[in-house]
């Protein structure tokens, strides 16, 4: 067994709460709140009805949130998994969607537990899992190398991560979690192939990596062995096979329980791929500092990095998946219809006349001298010869430019309403703030029904 495998199975079971600064007790609430938010409206979207429908002979005993059905546990996290990530609104900068992970598997474990599970164990297994899920992608050589070479971090880091809450939640020793990790490897999987042609295979991406993690565990649990030489340079091992040159593994454990993973991530204000929210947030303040509406712009360039333009640069706006990826789209939207809130991304919005229009006066530049993880840099030009240009560092949502709570839970209650009667959304909102107080996090399902 490699000492860094070690080093995390040991972080999973001996990390406790109160190792955790009350800072980052307060934003994996956060966090929670925007996940559960983000599972409930999509549980109303056209894949999840799509995915319970598969499953629809099934039944057991853990709710699929925002709906009457019922099913086991593995099934809960994988349909619970998938409507949290369905609308493109779910948190960003783990594994990379480390919420629509993480979350669904640790709430399908706790009806495998035989006991009482608090709601600091409940942070606690989260804040494990987002740190797990977040190392195994920086150790892949971070996000743009590993997503860049095709893989989609979502799925093939996000299963070591629920894996790792899933372990914590059902108590799993270190011997154990070394072994549901290295379960996890082998589950690991899941490309970007989607964004070609829209498909809807990107939204399975985190159930599927949710349902993973929790079945490592379980089997974990039962003494089924894992490969305990994942991430060394070996043939077959994790890193070797999914990140090549790219690999570093010392990412795995460098400065591990003093560093917190998941105070570098983002929660969305946008019904958009994080990689348009600059774009779109330089856009408003230029049309604010040239004191300009939308019919008073002749163009708008965008130069962005190669990786970029592949990730975001379609125009296809003809499925939902496909829209929700396009930079072009988004700020299409923002000029037409002033903001990128879901709603933007109805289809009938998506086929405004006037969408059409912009998006042959919105150009995007491939500037080869930008970084892979940079943001892009917008140039507006006025219809009377005006130009101003601007990059965004640090998009609203970032831990450095975060949502202020009131437009947090302004963004839950815009989610959660579509399915859930006012009370029991209130109830939810009630129990996440005062989670760390909650002896039993039993309740929780009540409110997600």
């Amino acid at each position: 067994m490699t000492q860094r495998m070690q080093r995390l199975a040991q972080f999973c079971v001996e990390t406790h709460f109160d190792d955790l600064p009350p800072a980052l007790v307060e934003q994996a609430k956060r966090h929670i709140l925007d996940t559960f938010g983000a599972a409930l409206a999509g549980a109303d979207s056209a894949v999840a009805f799509q995915s319970r429908r598969v499953l629809a002979s099934e039944s057991g005993p853990v709710p699929v949130w925002g709906t009457s059905f019922r099913v086991g546990a593995g099934q809960a996290a994988l349909l619970n998994g998938i409507a949290a990530h369905a609308l493109e609104l779910d948190d960003t900068g783990g594994c990379d969607h480390s919420g629509a992970v993480v979350l669904p598997a640790i709430m399908a474990a706790l009806s495998l537990s035989d006991r009482t599970i608090s709601g600091r164990e409940l942070i606690t297994a989260v804040v494990i899992g987002y740190e797990i899920g977040r190392r195994v992608l920086e150790a892949c050589g971070s996000y743009s190398a590993h997503n860049g070479a095709g893989w989609h971090s979502t799925a093939t880091c996000g299963v070591f991560g629920a894996a790792a809450a899933c372990s914590r939640i059902l108590r799993l020793d270190a011997q154990q979690t070394v072994a549901a990790l290295g379960i996890a490897g082998s589950f690991s999987g899941g490309l970007w192939a989607f964004i070609h042609d829209g498909s809807q295979s990107k939204k399975l991406h985190s159930g599927r990596a949710a349902e993973g993690g929790l079945l490592a565990a379980r089997f974990a649990s039962e003494g089924i062995s894992g490969p305990t030489l994942l991430f060394n340079e070996v043939w077959g091992g994790f890193l070797k096979t999914f990140a090549g040159d790219n690999a570093c593994a010392e990412a795995l454990d460098v400065d591990l329980g003093t560093v917190w993973k998941l105070a570098r991530c983002s929660i969305k204000p946008y019904a958009a791929c994080r990689g348009t929210h600059s774009a779109i947030d330089a856009l408003g303040l230029l049309l604010a500092q040239l004191q300009v509406g939308a019919d008073q712009v002749e163009d708008v360039q965008v130069r962005l990095c190669p990786f970029l333009q592949d990730m975001c640069g379609g125009r296809d706006v003809g499925s939902l998946a496909a829209a929700q990826m396009s930079l072009p789209y988004a700020l299409a939207s923002r000029l037409v219809h002033g903001h990128c809130r879901l709603e933007a991304y109805d289809e009938g919005l998506r086929h405004d006349p006037r969408i059409v229009q912009w998006l042959a006066r919105i150009h995007l530049e491939v500037d080869p001298q930008l970084s892979e993880d940079g943001e892009p840099w917008v140039t507006l030009r006025t219809v009377d010869g005006r130009m101003a240009g601007l990059c965004v560092e640090v998009p609203l949502g970032a831990p450095g430019n975060p949502l202020s709570d009131a437009a947090l839970e302004e963004k839950f209650f815009s989610l959660a309403l579509r399915v859930l009667p006012r009370g029991q959304a209130d109830g939810l909102l009630d129990s996440v703030r005062r989670l760390e107080r909650l002896e039993s996090v039993g309740d929780l399902d009540r409110w997600l029904m």
